[in-house]
């Protein structure tokens, strides 16, 4: 979530969030951290590189990503900022974890090698974006906490939910961000990756309209797509075309 330390300039409509940053920033740590979870506990005893999220993101983190714990999943993390992240993530999946960071800034290549592997290039850029897939062997999992730009964040998504494995979980955050026009989005701006969201819902039950679907990167393969503040989670899998049946003894 670096995009709050950039204090980006926000329209006359966007007032009632020019606190945000301020309003919300640094809660108090919890006072007993034994009922929290593994993430939870890595993150309030986090002593190494600084580590940037919200709090009601963690248990977030760990319904989507926890059944991949332990297990030799690939994992791509859109935006390095501090490398705390790459760091969090390291000891939370475990050493099978296969783990690459990108991001813009070359100052972050200093992180690369320590909790993952880092790249420097833009979330913007297709081709970099390919070039990374193929040197990790796939994809299983994708969290863009990247530039938090709407069109930056759909065209990574363009190109990568269909290089994302069947199973896996891609993940969006901050997209508070894609209602500030500074971000280039807004309120049901035909731009932001917000629209692009509710458009999937839309294609996900194009059996029962005659509008197909348009959004080709997620074409017949969005099983699920969860809604929370700030983030927006979709599951990969092949979707069948719906069947129904009627089973129980006759009248």
């Amino acid at each position: 979530m670096k995009f709050l330390k950039q204090k980006p300039t926000r329209t006359p409509s966007e007032d009632h969030v020019q606190g945000l940053d301020e309003n919300f920033f640094d809660g108090p740590a919890p006072s007993d951290l034994s009922d929290l979870t593994d993430i939870e506990k890595l993150f309030w005893q986090a002593d190494g590189p600084v580590v940037h999220k919200w709090h009601h993101y963690l248990p977030l983190y760990e319904r989507y990503f926890g059944p991949f714990r332990g297990k030799p999943v690939r994992m791509l993390e859109i935006g390095v900022f501090k490398g705390g992240s790459l760091d969090m993530w390291r000891r939370w999946f475990g050493p099978e974890l296969i783990l690459f960071g990108i991001d813009i800034d070359p100052d972050c290549a200093k992180f690369d090698g320590m909790s993952g592997q880092v790249r420097i290039g833009s979330q913007d850029d297709p081709k970099f974006l390919r070039n990374v897939v193929d040197e990790m062997g796939g994809i299983d999992l994708v969290l863009d906490d990247g530039s938090h730009q709407s069109a930056h964040i759909r065209r990574s998504f363009d190109v990568l939910f269909p290089l994302l494995n069947d199973g896996g979980i891609y993940m969006v955050e901050d997209v508070h961000a894609d209602y500030w026009s500074s971000y280039g989005g807004g309120y049901a701006h035909s731009g932001s990756f917000m629209t692009q969201v509710k458009q999937v819902l839309d294609d996900m039950h194009h059996w029962y309209h005659r509008h197909g679907q348009k959004v080709a990167a997620a074409k017949d393969h969005v099983g699920a797509v969860h809604i929370h503040d700030s983030i927006v989670v979709l599951e990969k899998n092949p979707i069948p075309p719906p069947r129904h049946s009627m089973r129980g003894a006759s009248e």
